[in-house]
């Protein structure tokens, strides 16, 4: 004789049949994914005529006051900018590279500068010049 207990209503799932169907999709879902074997070529000016020429220990880029962008003192656009940091990255010690924007500088231009800074790779990077604004002027 069984006790009623023990023939009441069963609270466990079979989880195989769950699992066994999350396994055939998740293999369905990897066979229809294309493979990612096509790629896109894009061919970068490696010379630029009418660059300044990059130092071989440090190159200093400021943004002046009228956002002129300056490698070495010499006005370069931000395409030029990545060129001649392109070709500090080939030569054989990558030299420094110093960034100064002057205090009035716009912000846009600061960060687009910044940025083109970052999607170069350059390693050897630092801002100079920021003791000056270590104490800001009083207002009274």
């Amino acid at each position: 004789m069984q006790l009623a207990a023990e023939t009441g209503p069963m609270a466990e799932i079979n989880t195989t049949p769950l699992i066994d169907v999350m396994l055939v999709l998740l293999i369905m879902f990897i066979i229809t994914i294309p493979v990612a074997t096509h790629s896109v070529d894009i061919d970068l000016p490696r010379d630029c005529p009418g660059c300044p020429t990059p130092d071989r220990l440090k190159n200093k880029i400021v943004i002046d006051a009228a956002d002129r962008v300056l490698w070495n003192g010499k006005p370069v656009t931000q395409r030029q900018l990545a060129i001649l940091l392109h070709n500090t990255k080939l030569l054989p010690v990558e030299p420094e590279l110093q960034f100064e924007p002057v205090a009035n500088a716009r912000y846009a231009i600061s960060a687009q500068t910044l940025n083109t800074i970052k999607l170069s790779g350059v390693t050897k990077f630092g801002f100079v010049g920021n003791e000056r604004y270590r104490q800001f002027a009083s207002t009274e």
